[in-house]
């Protein structure tokens, strides 16, 4: 699959995405469309079980596209529309029901930040840097990034880092929890695609995709809501052949065999 701002390969069930938006993989309303598209198509792509997204070049995603902010000066329903299309993609991410993965290879600023954040696991280079500095254009993250960093972090970390448009090494991203492990840049896809076998490898895809739902849903539900959620997925797993194949495995000492249904 190729796109004139990504690319999309895949190796065995792993769908790369490629984003290359030169010079600095910007989010141009262009771009967001495109990579909407291109999730909307992986998700139903039965022979795809896990989503890496990396930048090609030096930035994984320079942020959102300046320029068009430009156009939209005055005019309030348009802005409201630059903001809905940046958030509709970073919740389809996060809506995924197959594992996605942000490789992030360089600067992860702004709209980049908030499109990694919504990806279920984030491993950046040595060499990347993350922000978000929106404030110093006198506007704030509105991808979602005022939401997801608060979730991912805490309130008081959110506040001081989107405040400060300070900008984060990837050692200090890991010591807060924004990302999840630091590689050295020649080893960051390998180790990416690493991470995606492990999540998926010998699993049922149907328990992959409901476990990320019951996860992702814990953030935005009060504890009985995702308490009902998570044991109305179980009750709806153990109907599965999956379910039924992956026990009687277990019971016989041998690897089990999903056809994830």
């Amino acid at each position: 699959m190729t796109d004139t701002l990504a690319n999309v390969t895949k190796e065995e069930s792993i769908a790369i995405i490629h984003l290359d938006h030169p010079p600095a993989n910007t989010l141009s309303s262009a771009s967001i469309e495109n990579l909407r598209r291109i999730f909307q198509e992986l998700a139903e792509d039965e022979d795809t079980s896990a989503i890496i997204m990396t930048g090609t070049g030096r930035f994984f995603v320079a942020g959102a596209d300046i320029k068009e902010f430009v156009s939209a000066f005055g005019q309030r329903e348009k802005a409201l529309q630059m903001a809905q299309a940046g958030q509709a993609l970073c919740d389809e991410v996060e809506a995924m029901k197959k594992p996605v993965i942000a490789a992030i290879n360089g600067p992860a600023l702004g709209g980049g930040l908030e499109l990694a954040l919504a990806c279920h696991f984030r491993i950046a280079s040595n060499q990347a840097i993350l922000g978000l500095p929106e404030l110093k254009l006198g506007l704030l993250p509105t991808f979602g990034g005022t939401q997801r960093l608060s979730r991912i972090t805490n309130q008081a970390t959110a506040l001081q880092l989107i405040l400060t448009s300070k900008q984060l090494s990837a050692d200090e991203a890991l010591q807060l929890g924004i990302i999840q492990l630091v590689i050295e840049p020649k080893e960051l896809l390998m180790t990416a695609k690493t991470v995606a076998q492990s999540f998926v490898e010998g699993k049922s895809m149907t328990s992959v995709s409901r476990t990320i739902e019951c996860v992702i849903q814990s953030t935005k539900a009060n504890l009985q809501q995702g308490l009902e959620l998570e044991r109305t997925r179980f009750a709806e797993l153990l109907l599965t052949n999956d379910a039924k194949e992956g026990v009687q495995a277990f019971i016989e000492k041998r690897q089990p065999h999903f056809k994830h249904c």
